[in-house]
């Protein structure tokens, strides 16, 4: 199959102006970058975290070369205090929070009947219980703070808030060799539905998006290039997503345009088979 060719960049629209956002995994490759950037260029204020310290920092000095209002603070999400400190920082720099993407998620392939326990739970840690420990502490800061809102001004003293979990269509789809991956990420699925109930009542939406092939360096370390060209042929567009077309899916449930969905997994892909 003849891959289509890449749309062009969209240029962005002011549809998250005035608002504080969180993106965890923001160390420039992939989605979480993408989305950085995305809300930047969106009119938001951005602290990015990553667990790779160096690798943040640089980013952080790319984008405060083109953007103003976007921080870094280094934080693994296995670590409850790191995470803490990363939401208490949003709070105390910019006075609210209103965005949470929930990016970091961590890879892998092994068939599960050679698969270690180690390989299992440190691929549910950083996916499954990482996402955890953001959303709750996100929810608490929505609700306890009063943070959050729509356009800016227009809410100011009410609770509110919106949080976006990266998931996978393989919380959906089997792959061979992903069984540690696929349980995280239908987990990632599960929480975002019951979080979306029970912050509802405190004006909190709770989305996800389930990307299928979005491409960046730190795919291309885990996977083989078989498994990747496999992967690229199953798309009805014969290539991969480029990290900021699932960026924009992100800005859509970030921004009003979506304010009536919550508990809702968003496929980001041209796969369907």
């Amino acid at each position: 199959m003849t891959g289509v060719e890449s749309p062009e960049y969209v240029p962005g629209h002011g549809l998250l102006k005035g608002r504080t956002a969180v993106v965890t995994a923001a160390a420039g490759a992939g989605i979480g970058g993408a989305t950085a950037r995305r809300f930047l260029e969106e009119g938001a204020r951005v602290l990015i975290s990553d667990a790779h310290a160096r690798r943040l920092k640089e980013y952080e000095a790319e984008l405060a070369g083109e953007f103003e209002g976007v921080s870094a603070l280094a934080c693994d999400v296995t670590d409850e205090a790191q995470v803490q400190a990363l939401f208490d920082t949003a709070v105390r720099q910019h006075g609210r929070l209103d965005i949470v993407v929930n990016n970091a998620g961590l890879g892998g392939t092994s068939a599960l009947v050679d698969m270690s326990d180690e390989q299992w739970s440190k691929v549910l840690d950083v996916t499954l219980n990482g996402t955890f420990r953001c959303t709750r502490a996100a929810l608490r800061a929505f609700r306890e703070g009063g943070h959050g809102g729509g356009t800016e001004g227009r809410h100011e003293g009410r609770r509110g808030g919106v949080i976006v979990n990266n998931a996978s269509v393989v919380g959906w789809r089997a792959q061979a060799g992903q069984a540690h991956y696929a349980a995280a990420k239908a987990g990632v699925m599960a929480l975002t539905r019951c979080a979306a109930i029970e912050a509802a009542g405190f004006g909190v939406r709770v989305n996800a998006v389930s990307p299928s092939l979005a491409m960046h360096p730190h795919l291309v370390k885990v996977t083989s290039p078989e498994l990747l060209e496999e992967l690229t042929e199953r798309e009805a567009f014969g290539r991969y997503a480029e990290p900021w077309e699932v960026a924009n899916v992100i800005v859509f449930l970030a921004s009003d345009y979506s304010s009536y969905m919550t508990g809702e997994a968003v496929s980001v892909s041209s796969q369907h088979a």
